[in-house]
């Protein structure tokens, strides 16, 4: 009867309305999930190893995998079944960072976290780097929970973990993605130093490469952290152009042609890469770029992600209205 009255409404001309499925379409990946959360593991355990070294892949499965598992003891029951399972030890790491995160969040920000759990959590990715001296993940995860620490991590460490990463994945979006909040305002840098570290990837990244969308995270970054810094006293002052000035408008067409125009185009955009180009999406539609954007977005379809979009207002509004403003079918 649902699916009767849906295809129904559709027909009627029902609004278009945005899919906000974090697997972006990775349906092996959303059975894996869904495994985890009534606590099986074989399935995880299949999927990683089809996985195989698609590290692109491989840390995007593994990060939606870790939240899933984050409320529950599946990937400790995996871990105990097949204690010498290295795809088990990265997934548990990748967890335990999640499980932290969520900790920070539950105490509010500013709150003082347990130094101890970060570091069994920091433990647990270094124990993971070397039952799977190869994969990148590990690195990613260090990466991720280095923010936490109180005062951040020593630079030289930061640049180990960052180097490490980078010696398995050198164009790794993901991590390229944590180290960059760590140098934002937000956390234990500058506006300044996350621009820098932005620009100075994207500009070594090969065509084709996602990373120089690190340049819209960025500029997204910093609206957050000036629009939170703004609550309760008024708009921001000159947000108006934070979009549309002549560098952000050169960037964005920058990023445009080395990644989008870069890559080979009679291949669709993969799962990997979905929440990456909602941010090249997001920039051009509030850049008003209008030809750029329906590109991006005809090749986004319905696949939004809640970040970028939720920083800036109602998330399915803005997909929705964009899309239809830019007569994107």
């Amino acid at each position: 009867m649902g699916v009767r009255r849906r295809a129904l409404r559709r027909r009627r001309g029902e609004r278009f309305a945005p899919a906000f499925d974090p697997d972006f379409g990775d349906r092996a990946l959303t059975e894996a999930r869904h495994d985890i959360v009534i606590g099986r593991w074989q399935g995880v355990r299949n999927l990683l190893a089809a996985t195989g070294d698609d590290w692109a892949r491989r840390t995007h499965r593994i990060r939606l995998l870790s939240h899933a598992a984050a409320g529950s003891s599946t990937v400790e029951t995996w871990r105990a079944a097949e204690p010498h399972s290295a795809d088990a030890a990265v997934l548990r790491a990748a967890t335990e960072v999640v499980r932290v995160f969520d900790a920070a969040i539950a105490a509010g920000r500013g709150a003082a976290i347990d130094r101890s759990r970060i570091d069994a959590a920091v433990d647990a990715c270094r124990g993971a780097a070397e039952a799977a001296p190869a994969d990148p993940m590990p690195w990613v995860s260090l990466l991720s929970v280095a923010r936490l620490y109180e005062g951040g991590v020593p630079r030289r460490e930061l640049r180990y973990w960052f180097d490490e990463l980078r010696r398995r994945d050198p164009y790794n979006t993901e991590g390229h993605v944590q180290v960059l909040r760590y140098l934002s305002a937000r956390w234990h840098g500058t506006h300044g130093s996350m621009y820098d570290f932005a620009r100075d990837a994207a500009g070594v990244a090969p065509p084709g490469s996602a990373l120089p969308v690190l340049v819209q995270v960025a500029r997204v970054e910093e609206y957050r952290y000036i629009a939170d810094g703004a609550l309760g006293r008024g708009p921001v002052r000159g947000f108006d152009q934070h979009w549309k000035h002549e560098l952000a408008v050169t960037e964005l067409r920058r990023t445009h042609d080395r990644w989008i125009l870069g890559r080979d185009r009679s291949l669709p955009i993969p799962p990997e890469e979905v929440g990456d180009l909602n941010f090249l999406a997001h920039a051009a539609c509030h850049a008003g770029q209008a030809e750029l954007a329906r590109e991006l977005m005809e090749l986004l379809g319905a696949r939004a992600a809640w970040v970028p979009w939720s920083y800036t207002g109602d998330p399915e509004e803005q997909f929705t209205r964009f899309r239809e403003g830019l007569g994107v079918g």
